[in-house]
Protein backbone atom coordinates (compact mmCIF):
# COMPACT_ATOMS: atom_id res chain seq x y z
CA UNK A 1 0.00 0.00 0.00
CA UNK A 2 3.03 2.53 0.66
CA UNK A 3 4.36 1.50 -2.56
CA UNK A 4 0.89 2.36 -4.29
CA UNK A 5 0.92 5.92 -2.96
CA UNK A 6 4.27 6.83 -3.81
CA UNK A 7 3.16 5.87 -7.69
CA UNK A 8 0.62 8.51 -6.93
CA UNK A 9 2.91 11.19 -5.73
CA UNK A 10 5.34 10.81 -8.36
CA UNK A 11 3.10 10.96 -11.22
CA UNK A 12 1.88 14.21 -11.25
CA UNK A 13 3.92 17.71 -11.92
CA UNK A 14 5.05 19.98 -8.75
CA UNK A 15 3.75 23.14 -8.33
CA UNK A 16 7.12 24.41 -8.59
CA UNK A 17 7.55 22.68 -11.87
CA UNK A 18 3.90 24.22 -13.15
CA UNK A 19 5.45 27.54 -12.23
CA UNK A 20 8.43 27.20 -14.66
CA UNK A 21 6.58 25.88 -17.37
CA UNK A 22 4.16 28.79 -16.96
CA UNK A 23 7.11 31.60 -16.59
CA UNK A 24 9.06 29.92 -19.98
CA UNK A 25 6.02 30.31 -21.78
CA UNK A 26 5.18 33.66 -21.04
CA UNK A 27 8.82 34.52 -21.48
CA UNK A 28 8.59 33.12 -25.27
CA UNK A 29 5.00 34.71 -25.87
CA UNK A 30 6.64 38.29 -25.00
CA UNK A 31 9.54 37.75 -27.89
CA UNK A 32 7.11 36.07 -30.74
CA UNK A 33 3.77 38.18 -30.21
CA UNK A 34 4.88 41.67 -30.81
CA UNK A 35 6.74 39.95 -34.04
CA UNK A 36 3.46 38.45 -35.00
CA UNK A 37 1.35 41.28 -34.55
CA UNK A 38 3.59 43.59 -36.39
CA UNK A 39 3.69 40.76 -39.75
CA UNK A 40 -0.33 40.97 -39.55
CA UNK A 41 -0.51 45.32 -39.68
CA UNK A 42 2.53 44.99 -42.43
CA UNK A 43 0.26 42.67 -44.17
CA UNK A 44 -2.54 44.39 -44.18
CA UNK A 45 -0.82 47.45 -45.56
CA UNK A 46 0.58 45.27 -48.16
CA UNK A 47 -3.35 44.25 -49.29
CA UNK A 48 -4.13 48.00 -49.51
CA UNK A 49 -1.05 48.99 -51.67
CA UNK A 50 -2.63 46.18 -53.56
CA UNK A 51 -6.19 47.23 -53.69
CA UNK A 52 -4.80 50.75 -54.56
CA UNK A 53 -2.91 49.16 -57.95
CA UNK A 54 -6.66 47.98 -58.67
CA UNK A 55 -7.96 50.70 -58.64
CA UNK A 56 -5.17 52.14 -60.47
CA UNK A 57 -5.56 50.30 -63.53
CA UNK A 58 -9.50 51.01 -63.01
CA UNK A 59 -8.67 54.31 -63.33
CA UNK A 60 -6.31 54.38 -66.10
CA UNK A 61 -8.82 52.66 -68.26
CA UNK A 62 -11.41 55.13 -67.58
CA UNK A 63 -8.99 57.78 -68.38
CA UNK A 64 -8.15 55.77 -72.11
CA UNK A 65 -12.07 55.68 -72.61
CA UNK A 66 -12.63 59.01 -71.39
CA UNK A 67 -9.51 61.43 -72.53
CA UNK A 68 -9.25 62.12 -67.74
CA UNK A 69 -9.39 60.88 -64.60
CA UNK A 70 -12.67 61.60 -63.01
CA UNK A 71 -12.71 64.62 -61.20
CA UNK A 72 -12.09 64.47 -56.86
CA UNK A 73 -15.81 65.45 -56.27
CA UNK A 74 -16.99 62.46 -58.55
CA UNK A 75 -14.28 60.25 -56.98
CA UNK A 76 -14.03 56.85 -57.41
CA UNK A 77 -17.86 56.56 -58.03
CA UNK A 78 -17.45 57.19 -61.15
CA UNK A 79 -15.77 54.13 -61.97
CA UNK A 80 -19.52 52.65 -61.03
CA UNK A 81 -21.69 54.81 -63.28
CA UNK A 82 -21.48 57.63 -65.03
CA UNK A 83 -21.30 61.02 -63.15
CA UNK A 84 -22.05 63.21 -66.39
CA UNK A 85 -23.10 61.37 -69.77
CA UNK A 86 -22.14 65.09 -71.35
CA UNK A 87 -18.72 65.08 -70.06
CA UNK A 88 -18.00 61.85 -70.48
CA UNK A 89 -19.64 60.76 -73.65
CA UNK A 90 -17.37 57.63 -74.28
CA UNK A 91 -18.23 55.75 -70.93
CA UNK A 92 -18.43 52.35 -70.81
CA UNK A 93 -21.62 50.61 -70.86
CA UNK A 94 -20.58 48.41 -68.12
CA UNK A 95 -18.71 49.89 -64.85
CA UNK A 96 -15.05 50.12 -64.64
CA UNK A 97 -14.85 48.25 -61.49
CA UNK A 98 -17.81 46.25 -59.51
CA UNK A 99 -17.84 47.87 -56.35
CA UNK A 100 -15.91 50.48 -54.28
CA UNK A 101 -13.06 48.73 -52.95
CA UNK A 102 -12.16 49.08 -49.31
CA UNK A 103 -8.74 49.16 -47.44
CA UNK A 104 -7.99 46.16 -44.51
CA UNK A 105 -9.97 48.13 -42.13
CA UNK A 106 -13.26 48.26 -44.34
CA UNK A 107 -12.79 52.17 -44.82
CA UNK A 108 -13.42 53.19 -48.38
CA UNK A 109 -10.30 55.06 -49.74
CA UNK A 110 -9.88 58.24 -51.05
CA UNK A 111 -9.50 59.58 -54.25
CA UNK A 112 -7.85 62.90 -55.29
CA UNK A 113 -7.31 64.20 -58.72
CA UNK A 114 -4.25 66.68 -59.17
CA UNK A 115 -2.84 68.40 -61.88
CA UNK A 116 -0.28 64.97 -62.37
CA UNK A 117 -2.92 62.91 -62.09
CA UNK A 118 -4.56 61.05 -58.75
CA UNK A 119 -3.79 60.38 -55.40
CA UNK A 120 -5.46 57.14 -53.75
CA UNK A 121 -5.09 56.90 -49.84
CA UNK A 122 -5.78 55.12 -47.16
CA UNK A 123 -6.50 56.36 -43.60
CA UNK A 124 -4.98 53.48 -41.60
CA UNK A 125 -5.89 51.38 -39.30
CA UNK A 126 -7.08 54.36 -36.39
CA UNK A 127 -9.56 55.52 -39.90
CA UNK A 128 -8.92 58.84 -39.22
CA UNK A 129 -6.36 61.49 -41.27
CA UNK A 130 -2.93 61.49 -40.05
CA UNK A 131 -1.20 59.09 -37.60
CA UNK A 132 1.85 57.41 -36.54
CA UNK A 133 3.39 53.60 -37.01
CA UNK A 134 0.71 51.64 -38.14
CA UNK A 135 -1.98 54.17 -37.96
CA UNK A 136 -0.53 56.42 -40.67
CA UNK A 137 -1.87 56.83 -43.73
CA UNK A 138 -1.53 55.03 -46.94
CA UNK A 139 -0.59 57.11 -50.23
CA UNK A 140 -0.21 55.06 -53.63
CA UNK A 141 1.69 57.12 -54.98
CA UNK A 142 4.45 56.21 -51.62
CA UNK A 143 3.42 51.93 -52.29
CA UNK A 144 6.14 49.92 -53.93
CA UNK A 145 5.42 49.09 -57.26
Amino acid sequence: MQLQNIKTLKSGFSLLELLVVILILGILAAFVAPNLIETGEKAKRDLVCSQMSTTEQALDMFKLDNGMYPDTEEGLNALISNPDAEKYPNYRNSPYIKKLPKDSWQKPLAYLKDENGFEIISFGADRKEGGTENAEDIFFSKCHK
